[in-house]
């Protein structure tokens, strides 16, 4: 193989990687980060935020080689992935095998350092992230399984700092199950002609002339489960400050989505990196700014 027939290939593997697409790995990201600092009281080891960082670019990666080799035979018949390289065929499906088991294992690898307990929720985290494309066969809500998915950094990094769970770490995940259903909702709102013909299930199509309000209503609740976590630890104006900058994001999307434009749809899943940016730095101000402004 010359230097650029394996160019070439690297370039296709990183396309089915979505390295060009940076929008999924943050989604994972920010979740897993608010469980770090609210486990660790906004004072996470350096170690563990990097292994959590590199963790999720490697199975968000993994997730989408799998999801499309569950695709293959879908996505050439929509416009937005025809030209995948799975689609198109550009790509083996014995390479792609072959690639997301190395990003597994590197993955795993990563957590081989911290407790058992994280090992064990390690390996569920594989399963979800390779079930979950096949959701969309049968599951009418195929994204509240992807909130599932894409928030399990959130009991990992609860159980790397401190052992366990416990009962923060779970409703954090239940509040990233809702927000999944918001921006992912947008995201199925840009395909839903394409599913419609082809037979795939997503929210969007359940949610049907629904389907804004629910968005909102996803927001929402997510917002609402936050403000109660703040509040049984009692944090102050900087977290829920946060909390409503993200509120105000929420409305922003109303605005893009409520035509169903799929331009507009688009837009507002890949804006959502802010809203979850947004509760992140409200939790690092609650959790390291505040008690420096009190000293």
């Amino acid at each position: 193989m010359t230097l650029a027939e394996l160019k070439q290939r690297l370039d296709l593997y990183e396309k089915l990687m979505r390295l060009d697409k940076p929008i999924g790995t943050l989604l994972l990201l920010w979740p897993t980060l608010w469980a770090l600092w609210i486990a660790t009281g906004g004072r996470p080891h350096w170690m563990l935020v990097w292994i959590f960082a590199l963790g999720t670019l490697l199975m968000r990666s993994a997730g989408c080689v799998i999801n499309d080799y569950a695709d293959r035979d879908f996505d050439p018949h929509v416009e937005r992935t025809k030209d995948r390289p799975l689609a198109a065929r550009t790509v083996s499906i014995r390479e792609a095998l072959i690639l997301a088991g190395v990003l597994i294992l590197c993955a795993f690898l990563l957590v081989l350092p911290i407790f058992r307990e994280v090992w064990r929720l390690a390996l569920i985290a594989v399963f979800l992230a390779a079930s979950y494309p096949f959701t969309k066969r049968f599951f009418f809500l195929p994204q509240a399984y992807l909130g599932v998915a894409f928030g399990f950094g959130i009991p990992m990094a609860f159980a790397a700092a401190t052992g366990e769970v416990g009962p923060v770490g779970w409703t954090l995940l239940l509040a990233n199950i809702f927000w999944a259903l918001a921006y992912d909702t947008e995201y199925a709102m840009v395909d839903r002609e394409d599913d419609l013909k082809i037979g795939i299930r997503t929210a969007a199509i359940t949610f049907g002339r629904f389907d804004v309000p629910a968005v909102m209503i996803c927001y929402a609740v997510m917002l609402g489960i936050l403000a109660v976590v703040g509040w049984r630890l009692q944090y102050g104006a900087w977290y829920f400050a946060g909390l409503a900058a993200a509120a105000g994001l929420a409305g922003y999307h109303y605005t893009l989505i409520r035509d169903r434009s799929r331009d507009g749809c688009f837009a507002a899943f890949r804006h959502n990196n802010w809203f979850g940016a947004a509760i992140f730095l409200g939790i690092v101000a609650e959790l390291n700014l505040r008690p420096w402004l009190a000293q």
